[in-house]
């Protein structure tokens, strides 16, 4: 444990079946305590480096090929999935991926099986997630694949916090839901974050959200950053869902880029 982020990625590089460059250059840092955002349109290096930081990335061959991801202090760049897991680093891919078969609550404990914790343990932290997400405990009989989007979205936040995280990797949790269920999971990311103390990377799409609720953002196009800043600075830019999220031509982006780059 240091004093210093909880999580910095220094400049890494990202390559599919070692010949699709998908992610080059992008460094940025995760502040303990901070919700930091990644934001951009699809195919961006979004996901790509959140599986980068979790290793996740291997399973769809992918691989690090430069750079270094440091975690609490300690290079982590090639570290297994499950160790990152266990010592408090949890993502939560994009698609929820829920076990449909199992009922809530099974999917829920799926995410202790890292941590071999006694049954009273156990159900105190199902409780304290159930305090989260009253709805999951109404429906914790239910087969998963039987529970809407929102609710599912709900399960597979539910089941990275039975881990215990320090920092949760979370991939496009507004992805085909309602505004309303955008604004209460967001809230109880909020909520995590500033009673309990956990660390948030999300890569996200809907910019006015997400950075309602980040202290500090990345964008992301073409696989590197290329622009960053507080919430408050890139909120008061009001050029970036035209220049980042596809609204205008890839000439004109080109021609912005520099001038709009944060320092």
């Amino acid at each position: 444990m240091t004093n210093g982020p909880i999580l910095q990625v220094d400049d890494i590089e990202v390559l599919y079946a070692q010949a699709v460059l998908a992610v080059r250059s992008v460094s940025l840092k995760v502040e303990k305590g901070q919700v930091v955002v990644l934001l951009g349109a699809n195919g961006a290096g979004k996901s790509t480096t959140l599986k980068a930081v979790s290793n996740l990335v291997r399973a769809e061959r992918g691989e690090v090929v430069r750079g270094r991801i440091v975690y609490q202090g300690e290079e982590v760049t090639h570290g297994a999935p499950h160790a990152l897991a266990a010592n408090g680093l949890v993502q939560v891919l994009e698609g929820r991926r829920c076990f449909a078969q199992l009922s809530v609550e099974q999917n829920l404990l799926a995410g202790a099986l890292a941590r071999q914790v006694p049954r009273r343990q156990l159900q105190e932290d199902l409780e304290s997630v159930y305090a989260h997400f009253p709805r999951l405990k109404l429906r914790r009989k239910s087969l998963a694949g039987y529970t809407s989007g929102g609710e599912q979205q709900m399960i597979a936040i539910g089941r990275a916090l039975m881990a215990r995280p320090r920092l949760v990797l979370l991939d496009e949790p507004s992805m085909g839901l309602a505004p309303q269920i955008v604004e209460e999971i967001f809230d109880i990311v909020h909520q995590l974050n500033q009673h309990e103390g956990v660390s948030f990377l999300i890569a996200e799409q809907n910019i006015h959200v997400a950075l309602r609720y980040a202290h500090y953002g990345y964008v992301l196009e073409s696989g590197r950053v290329v622009s960053e800043g507080s919430a408050g600075q890139l909120t008061a830019r009001g050029d970036l869902q035209d220049f980042y999220l596809g609204a205008r031509t890839t000439g004109e982006q080109g021609a912005g880029l520099e001038a709009q780059r944060s320092p």
